[in-house]
């Protein structure tokens, strides 16, 4: 059984991943090729926004996002502790600081009613993730962060094609962000990731970034990196995105599923109203984790668990001296969740056997 199926969405697509994948090889385009600004001009009209910038993985497009606001050494930037590394270490990579803010225990996003009390004269902006799928509650989030004059980025590296309140992912904040990393609702052959924006300097700044700082050939204004998205990477995005809509009706419909076959047995994900989520994992929460997790494994269904360290329990980050009971429930999340197999090409069989094994294992 696999936890992502890679390998039946490629026989699904292979005719138009293998052409698309040729007709670069065929150009021998290989950085910026004509594929980028194609992507781009489809990635900009399915989020809705002016402007979509192709960059090299996810975790670079949080570290572009953060240096076209002009996060300086200093400054203070308030996030999640619940998340993957990258979200805080792009932050302290730049010399600024993370201020965590403890998650809403429903929807393991950013609980907003904790940010004001987090706001000191060193904040620059807020950086909420959108977890496992689902958006954070931007309409409150916005909101703060225009009382205090604070950019907003979202990190929806797992959030591509979600909705929130008739918006899709990306276009709900100063800057969107996501990954295409494979096992990622929309995933290309390698790391990927792309930006989002409607302002037009905000987009300008991303591109010069992207590209070692430069406007033009040899001519740097600013200082930027190498943060280009292949042009191989960007031919499979573009060979993937026009059956990505079924893909994402398939998570919601087997995600629903799912709930409703182990609501009895587990806590499984919490909608918040007006959002949608693309299951980037569907993940319960459970007691005795490892125990179920052995149990599983015996029955030839594999888990993960995303994330069982909280980041301000990393040792990265020991230096913020926030010991266990800082942020209790990320705490709390991080020792009791376990994500399923989960992909749209699930077969309600497969899902069967897996809802099986958990029960058995919980009984």
């Amino acid at each position: 059984m696999n936890f992502i199926d890679l390998k039946s969405q490629y026989q699904h697509l292979k005719a138009d991943i293998d052409a698309r994948i040729h007709a670069v090889l065929d150009h021998g385009q290989y950085i910026m090729g004509p594929e980028v600004a194609e992507l781009e001009a489809q990635l900009a009209a399915y989020v809705g926004v002016k402007h979509a910038i192709g960059v090299s993985d996810g975790t670079t497009a949080l570290q572009i996002a953060l240096m076209a606001i002009g996060i300086q050494p200093g400054d203070e930037v308030i996030t999640t502790p619940f998340t993957f590394i990258a979200t805080g270490e792009m932050i302290a990579l730049l010399g600024a600081k993370p201020v965590f803010v403890d998650i809403d225990p429903a929807t393991y996003n950013l609980d907003p009613n904790l940010i004001e009390a987090a706001i000191t004269p060193k904040t620059r902006a807020i950086m909420p993730v959108s977890l496992y799928g689902q958006c954070a509650d931007f309409d409150t989030i916005n909101a703060i962060a225009a009382k205090h004059n604070l950019a907003v980025i979202e990190d929806g590296a797992q959030s591509f094609g979600a909705t929130y309140k008739g918006r899709k992912s990306g276009a709900l904040s100063t800057i969107g962000s996501t990954s295409f990393f494979p096992s990622k609702p929309l995933g290309c052959y390698g790391d990927g990731g792309a930006l989002f924006t409607d302002d037009d300097e905000l987009a300008k700044t991303i591109r010069q970034i992207r590209s070692h700082g430069q406007d033009r050939r040899y001519h740097h204004p600013i200082i930027g990196l190498n943060g280009r998205l292949d042009t191989l990477q960007a031919a499979v995005l573009l060979a993937k995105l026009p059956s990505f809509a079924d893909e994402v009706a398939a998570r919601e419909r087997i995600g629903a599923r799912y709930s409703e076959l182990l609501k009895d047995v587990a806590r499984v994900p919490a909608l918040a109203e007006g959002c949608n989520s693309v299951y980037a994992q569907y993940t319960i929460e459970i007691d005795g984790r490892e125990a179920v997790q052995a149990a599983l494994k015996e029955q030839g269904v594999p888990t993960a668990v995303h994330y069982p360290v909280p980041l301000n329990l990393q040792p990265a980050f020991a230096h913020l001296n926030q010991p266990v009971g800082s942020f209790p429930h990320a705490e709390a999340a991080a020792r009791r969740v376990m994500s399923l197999p989960m992909h749209p090409f699930l077969d309600e069989a497969t899902q069967d056997q897996v809802v099986a094994a958990v029960k058995q294992a919980l009984a």
